[in-house]
């Protein structure tokens, strides 16, 4: 198998993550962003939130919607680490979510020790520190 881009990958973590969503939540976000850092990749999702959150948000439930949601990522967090570690080829250090039930968006930091093995790292905002000209300091 060849060495994929930053880009595939990103793709290809979105496209599963969706997935993932339409069959164990019967969600289906309109826009799923995912974007590597220097030892982060960044994901959000729009529409993420679901129907009973919303119904209990709208009704003034909110602890329980809150309840419900902890809940969700309970089931939800483990599969999407295992995906981006299938995914990547690498461990996924630690995972950050927060979702805001009102705007129904969720947030995702990964942390990752080492990037995956890419074909265009250059692509990668601050994988790569450039040397200032006549500086003794590195540019990002």
């Amino acid at each position: 198998m060849s060495v994929p881009t930053i880009g595939q990958l990103e793709r290809e973590i979105s496209n599963r993550i969706r997935s993932l969503y339409n069959v164990e939540l019967g969600l289906r976000p309109s826009k799923i962003n995912c974007h590597f850092f220097h030892g982060e990749l960044a994901i959000t999702l729009e529409n993420a939130v679901s129907k009973i959150e919303q119904v209990l948000i709208k009704c003034g439930s909110d602890i329980l919607a809150e309840q419900v949601r902890i809940d969700i990522n309970r089931i939800i967090i483990p599969q999407i680490q295992d995906l981006i570690e299938e995914v990547i080829g690498k461990p996924v250090l630690d995972l950050i979510t927060h979702t805001n039930l009102t705007t129904g968006r969720t947030g995702m930091i990964v942390f990752i020790e080492h990037l995956p093995e890419v074909r265009n790292p250059q692509a990668i905002p601050k994988a790569h520190k450039k040397k200032v000209a006549g500086s003794n300091s590195n540019a990002f």
